[in-house]
């Protein structure tokens, strides 16, 4: 069956980001099963998938739920990495998928199609919108003292970076060709490198130190805590690209599901390695002191605290515009046949700039913000649905055993996660207004 022309999610992605990132055309690859190099890139993609802004949050979580909550952090990655496995298995049942969408239509109709996508796309739209509000954080803490004056007008620095921020990207999401950007963002394993061992190097010879003890437990940080380790897990919309490969503009399932459990294996290893790492660091570094991004604690006149923040104020502005494309698309999908296609793309794409910038200046609440898409989208795309539509898919639910009390318990686990952390993020959010 030939692959439906589509941006499909661009598995070269994000360089700060656990998500889903839409750019180019999926790469050309040669047979997956027993090609070292296929496995090579499928591994660096899934990284690239997984690396996020999720790991700027990672202290901030661990220092809400205490060393206890670390458990939970490996619970998480345990469950989205089996939900990953489930992903492609509903492809083994039915070879017509092609995209995360597909799996909900295939198990619920169009509905399910539509309200899967709908998730993704509002996901999306959130964390676009919390890259503005991380830029401005990051930008006022490198200039405090610096304030804007539009025809006599104060605007302070926080809000005057992040509609600077938002005139420096709006070109970029006019572009309809993202390659350029799709690899400057595909550098997510190398950004998160960077932000840790700079982080780590602050710590040991900047002075800073680690003897902060911390909390055993925090009972009330906990849902903030479990809501921001599933941020960190929210890739699973890319899986689908993940695991298909063209040939010759025929698009074919790997056939090694070995394979597959490998590169998911290698991909959240790393991932869950890291986000310990840095969780564990930056809690020491500053105990309950951390910030909801870690470079808001550095100090600024330190080499490897500029580092730090300038990597990850960099990446953000390169993801931007790829971020918002999927959406994009689907809106320009609705109206395409009732106006000028560039002419509604232009006006689309800019609309929607301007409503992120709306949105990152009254809600400025990166932590909480980024709790709130953990616990309501990202647990939701990530742990709830997989579930859903495999039992749906496989017609497992039809005969109880081993494996419906292992979906059963991780659905469960998933939607407690999404109802739970969206009522203290919620909370939290309006208490700050």
């Amino acid at each position: 069956m030939k692959g439906e022309k589509e941006e499909d999610y661009c598995v070269r992605i994000p360089l700060l980001y656990g998500s889903r990132d839409v750019g180019e055309k999926e790469q050309q690859y040669t047979n997956f099963c027993g090609n070292n190099a296929s496995f090579i890139n499928t591994c660096f993609n899934g990284l690239n998938a997984l690396s996020g802004v999720g790991i700027l949050s990672i202290p901030y979580a661990l220092a809400s739920g205490g060393w206890f909550s670390i458990i939970l952090l490996f619970l998480i990655a345990s469950s989205t990495f089996y939900t990953g496995l489930l992903i492609q298995r509903c492809m083994d049942l039915d070879p017509t998928i092609r995209s995360y969408p597909d799996i909900g239509d295939r198990a619920f109709g169009k509905t399910g199609g539509t309200i899967v996508s709908i998730t993704v796309n509002i996901e999306l739209y959130m964390v676009a919108t919390g890259f503005l509000i991380l830029e401005g954080d990051n930008m006022s803490n490198l200039f405090p003292d610096m304030d804007f004056y539009i025809f006599g007008a104060h605007i302070a620095g926080k809000t005057g970076f992040v509609i600077l921020v938002a005139l420096i990207i709006l070109p970029t999401s006019w572009l309809n060709n993202m390659s350029l950007l799709s690899y400057i963002s595909a550098s997510g394993v190398l950004a998160t490198v960077i932000i840790l061992s700079s982080i780590f190097w602050a710590g040991a010879f900047d002075g800073i130190g680690f003897q902060e003890k911390g909390k055993f437990v925090n009972w009330n940080g906990i849902p903030s805590a479990i809501s921001l380790y599933a941020f960190c897990y929210c890739a699973h919309p890319v899986f689908p690209t993940l695991y298909l490969q063209t040939d010759g503009g025929y698009w074919l399932p790997y056939v090694c599901f070995s394979t597959t459990l490998q590169v998911l294996f290698l991909c959240f290893a790393f991932c869950t390695i890291t986000y310990s790492l840095m969780a564990v660091i930056g809690y020491l570094m500053f105990g309950s002191n951390a910030e909801s991004q870690i470079t808001l604690n550095l100090p600024t006149h330190h080499t490897s605290s500029r580092v730090a923040i300038c990597t990850t104020l960099v990446t953000p502005i390169a993801k931007y515009a790829l971020m918002l494309t999927p959406i994009v698309n689907a809106v320009e999908a609705r109206f395409q046949s009732s106006c000028n296609k560039r002419m509604c793309s232009f006006l689309i794409r800019t609309i929607l700039m301007i409503s992120t910038v709306i949105v990152a200046l009254t809600l400025p609440f990166f932590g909480y913000l980024m709790s709130l898409v953990g616990a309501l989208l990202s647990a939701t795309t990530s742990i709830t649905i997989p579930c859903l539509c495999y039992l749906k898919i496989s017609g497992i639910y039809r005969r109880i055993g081993a494996e419906l009390v292992i979906i059963a318990f991780v659905m469960l686990s998933g939607f407690i996660v999404a109802v739970v952390g969206t009522y203290v993020s919620m909370v939290d959010i309006i208490s700050h207004l």
